[in-house]
């Protein structure tokens, strides 16, 4: 059982979480191009569909947990410090998307005329924060599920 939560919790982690950080990452420059005039007529339809991966993936993303508590459960470690502190990671990099990339998404998606034109780089580029934020969240949990420090596992 511990192999097939592991498996779950893991292409659970690329499946759903890879799309989001991609799609985040791509989303401010192509929002600067698109609100001040310098992109070509898809990218409004370009940052639509990119807000809409990163939406739908983030609900997908919700199975990642469930299936590390899953894991974590089956293997008796969920007290151990390199979980708790992947649990607390996971939860600020869903507070990251949650509250501020969507929401920064959006409010540029329905930015229009020359208020877009003058806050798109600003916004654009506190966004490209965000979202780099969020993904280094990412790479930090990945790590130490990896290395799992403190574990008591035999390594």
């Amino acid at each position: 059982m511990t192999k097939l939560f592991l498996i779950l919790h893991i292409v659970a982690a690329i499946v759903a979480i890879g799309p989001v950080a991609v799609a985040a990452s791509m989303f401010p420059p192509v929002a600067r191009r698109a609100l001040t005039g310098a992109g070509d007529g898809d990218s409004r339809a370009t940052l639509g569909v990119l807000n809409r991966i990163c939406k739908v993936y983030a609900l997908v993303a919700i199975a990642v947990p469930m299936f590390g508590f899953a894991a974590a459960g089956v293997m008796k470690v969920t007290g151990q410090t390199w979980v708790v502190v992947s649990i607390i990671l996971t939860v600020v990099a869903a507070a990251v998307l949650g509250a501020l990339v969507l929401p920064k998404q959006t409010a540029l998606l329905t930015a229009d005329g020359a208020t877009a034109t003058e806050t798109a780089v600003k916004d654009s580029k506190q966004l490209a924060m965000y979202a780099g934020i969020f993904n280094l969240l990412w790479v930090a949990v990945t790590v130490i599920m990896i290395v799992r420090p403190g574990s008591t596992l035999g390594h």
